[in-house]
Formats: structure tokens, C-alpha cells, sequence
């Protein structure tokens, strides 16, 4: 007898949506750190080998960090953990607002 399709789960969607974003901001995040490294090796005459890769690690983490907090805000938000928190911070239950 064949057995009903699973329901899909809200946290792993979530967690899919998460990763495809992060895909495309680390492609953001390798063109920031290509565009730095670019404008200081074209303002700077003597160029060191360290404050090129210490310049394209820091654009490129800023923005990988910057994106990764706020898609976490943007998921937690569609998801509805937020309404959770809300609701076990103030102590009321789902109960209590029927």
C-alpha cells in the first residue's frame, strides 16, 4: 500500500531559503572584495601582498557577516519564531488569547 508524501517541515524551508540567499550574497561579498582590493591597489604605489589580502578579507567577511544577520532576521521573521518569543517572554500562551 503506498504511504502519504511527509509533510514538509517550516524549519527545514527555512534553512533552505537561508543557504540559497547566503549563495548569493557570497557571490556579493567576493565582488566587494575584489572592488576593494581594487581601488587600494590602484591608489596605493607600493603595493604589500598582506594589506591586499587583509583588505579583501575584511570587505569580503563585513559583508558575508552583515548579510548572514539580517537573512537570520528576515527567516526568523517569515517563519514565525518571532510571534513564539513574543508570546513565551510575555507569558501568555496560545491558550490564553482564545
Amino acid at each position: 500500500m503506498p504511504t502519504p508524501d511527509p509533510v514538509p517541515s517550516p524549519r527545514g524551508s527555512a534553512w533552505r531559503r537561508f543557504r540559497r540567499i547566503m549563495r548569493w550574497m557570497s557571490l556579493a561579498a567576493i565582488a566587494a572584495a575584489a572592488v576593494a582590493v581594487w581601488f587600494v591597489a590602484r591608489g596605493e604605489s607600493e603595493l604589500q601582498i598582506h594589506m591586499l589580502i587583509a583588505t579583501a578579507l575584511g570587505a569580503g567577511l563585513s559583508v558575508l557577516l552583515g548579510a548572514a544577520l539580517m537573512t537570520l532576521a528576515f527567516v526568523s521573521s517569515g517563519s514565525g519564531h518571532d510571534e513564539q518569543a513574543h508570546h513565551h517572554q510575555s507569558g501568555q500562551t496560545q491558550e490564553d488569547e482564545l
